[in-house]
């Protein structure tokens, strides 16, 4: 192996720890998430370079070994000392052979972690962090990630011509890197020049990129392992470093494509398709006709079609011009113009206290955990006293005091909205829709302070929606958001369903229950008893007065006969007491049977036998 391919090994391996070392300061200065992901893979780099530097060393050193046996065995023949084994003659290729077959594989393994974890974690802080760019510094930085590129670009482009050479391939993987990493700088310096002019994501969009990238290296890494299993060893045939990335091979040499291309066409076909005048036009013309590509995709920017029911804001370089209604518009290229699209007639919703569940189910019970749901403080009065009784000041005191004066409760709010002005929409708040969900909890957060459980679990949903729609809408209009509160919902609101609090809850609502019920069964039985107690007195009463008139009535009837019999006894005696008889007689044997007996031949005298009945045998008849 030439001298000057370990030097160039040396060079790159210095030139990867060094821009590594001042890219990871500069991103912990500048808190880039694009420059944290460049810094993970200018540390893959470094591991690679030194990697394939190292076996650059053992190589070198077996071809030095075998040198010297060589010259050692023509100047003095055949002799005792090289008559051993060849393992104790060639240390060195028994070192760069346990290297390679011990080292390199777990190297790679290491390579898989250090790619697959970083990758992850970068998209897990990415997704997490809201930390932007800090604006003393972003145009240093951005300086210096494009003298980083431009320095790795020329080394790594240096080392790639190098490493075309057969006997320097160990030189291809860090070379490859290195190259790579210039391009990952130089992305890192557009994603900071991009945030500068009006592009804040555009930090947040390399970052991602770079965690794509590392996970296809991952990925790459992963199966490259798994087939190096099954690779056939075959004697004095050189094998590919295992370390060695083909996806970073392209994306440092993507010419490289073409030769790939070539090989794969003129094999498929069966001659030799790269070396037709359509191939070498397609090859030599390439940048051409990506440009054009480009040109056309520029174009096709120029022209914006509005949908139905959407209003679109124009900014020209970054400065907002009147609002796009629907239709076709024509304007100047991204990113000379910018358009953002609005759904102006479509109803949104933001949710206040929970976080709706995907899973949709056809019962819903507050017992049960259904939503994401937060708890929210409310106010806690005395319950009052049935009937007319009132309670004393210390009987009132002790139910203070044993009852906190707040409660929990989770409550469930969709409130929907509609963007009536686009521009303030856009314009007037930084972030609108969460400025409008904070507004909403607020508004909640105080309304519940001030409302009673009891009256806000029953009958006063309906009160409550109202009163917090006209209080958001009042807060929203005051911040210059440009909604209009269409519709703001209580359906779902109770006690937290979290431990034990739902069957306690129950538990006390059914002691409640049970006393209103203890309560209103005693003042019915009360009702029932006084009214049964009133009517029968007044019956009583009653019967009595109807008695004693009765009574009166009987007696003074009596003696007014009494008064009317004197004359009529002084005008006949005799006769008023045979009729007095008679009357009394009849009156008294009323119920009695009489017979009367008849005879012709007498005087007509009246004589009365009062003595016992007949015998029926002297009255019965027999008919025969």
């Amino acid at each position: 192996m030439d001298r000057n391919v370990g030097k160039n090994g040396l060079v790159n391996l210095a030139t990867a720890v060094v821009i590594f070392i001042a890219a990871f300061a500069v991103t912990c200065l500048v808190k880039s998430l694009a420059g944290e992901g460049a810094s993970i893979f200018l540390g893959v780099a470094v591991l690679v370079t030194f990697t394939s530097w190292f076996q650059m060393r053992l190589e070198e050193n077996e071809r030095i070994e075998k040198l010297e046996v060589d010259e050692l065995s023509r100047s003095r023949g055949e002799s005792a000392l090289f008559e051993g084994k060849d393992s104790e003659l060639f240390a060195a290729r028994r070192s760069r052979e346990q290297f390679e077959r011990y080292f390199v594989p777990g190297f790679a393994v290491l390579l898989f972690i250090l790619e697959a974890g970083g990758g992850w974690a970068l998209w897990r802080w990415i997704g997490k962090t809201t930390t932007g760019l800090v604006d003393p510094l972003a145009m240093a930085s951005l300086s210096l990630f494009a003298i980083f590129a431009l320095l790795l670009f020329l080394i790594g482009r240096f080392s790639v011509t190098m490493a075309r050479i057969e006997d320097h391939r160990l030189l291809r993987p860090g070379a490859g890197f290195i190259l790579a990493g210039a391009y990952v700088c130089f992305f890192t310096a557009l994603a900071i020049a991009g945030v500068k002019t009006q592009f804040p994501r555009a930090d947040v969009w390399v970052g991602r990129a770079f965690c794509i990238l590392l996970g296809l290296m991952a990925i790459e890494m992963l199966v490259t392992l798994l087939l190096e299993i099954y690779r056939p060893r075959v004697r004095g045939k050189v094998a590919r470093p295992l370390y060695e990335s083909r996806l970073v091979g392209i994306l440092a040499q993507p010419e490289s494509l073409f030769t790939t291309a070539a090989q794969t066409l003129d094999y498929q076909f069966g001659f030799k398709v790269s070396e037709t005048w359509f191939f070498k036009l397609l090859k030599e013309n390439m940048p051409l006709i990506i440009l054009a590509q480009f040109a056309v995709l520029l174009l096709s920017t120029c022209v914006v079609f509005v949908d139905a029911g959407e209003q679109a804001i124009l900014e020209h370089f970054g400065k907002p011009e009147s609002p796009l209604n629907a239709g076709a518009h024509l304007k100047w290229p991204w990113p000379i113009d910018t358009v953002y699209r609005y759904r102006t007639d479509q109803i949104q919703s933001l949710y206040v206290g929970f976080q709706p569940d995907t899973n949709e189910q056809n019962v819903i019970l507050w017992t049960i955990p259904h939503n994401q749901e937060q708890n929210f403080l409310v106010a806690t009065h005395v319950s009052p006293m049935i009937g007319n009784e009132i309670p004393g000041e210390d009987e009132l005191a002790e139910q203070v005091m044993k009852a906190p004066p707040v409660s929990l409760i989770t409550v469930s709010i969709p409130v929907q909205y509609q963007i009536t002005n686009v521009m303030q929409w856009a314009y007037r708040n930084t972030d609108a829709t969460n400025l409008l969900e904070d507004l909403a909890t607020s508004e909640v957060v105080q309304y519940l302070l001030g409302e009673d459980i009891d009256q806000a679990l029953s009958q006063g949903r309906l009160e409550a929606a109202q009163t917090l729609q006209e209080r958001i809408q009042s807060d929203a209009d005051a911040h210059q958001l440009g909604v209009k509160i269409v519709f703001v919902g209580l359906q779902d609101i109770h006690p937290p369903t979290g431990g034990e609090v739902a069957a306690a809850y129950e538990k006390v609502i059914s002691a409640e229950q049970n006393r209103y019920a203890t309560n209103l069964q005693a003042i019915a039985d009360a009702i029932a008893t006084n009214a049964q107690s009133i009517a029968e007195a007044a019956t009583t009463t009653n019967v009595a007065t109807a008695n004693r008139v009765q009574l009166e009535s009987s007696w003074e009837a009596r003696a007014a006969l009494f008064t009317n019999q004197i004359p009529a006894f002084e005008a006949a005696p005799s006769v008023y007491r045979q009729r007095a008889y008679y009357s009394m007689f009849a009156n008294a044997t009323k119920n009695s049977r009489k017979y009367i007996l008849l005879v012709t031949n007498v005087q007509p005298n009246l004589y009365l036998d009062l003595e016992d009945k007949i015998r029926a045998d002297l009255l019965n008849v027999n008919p025969e």
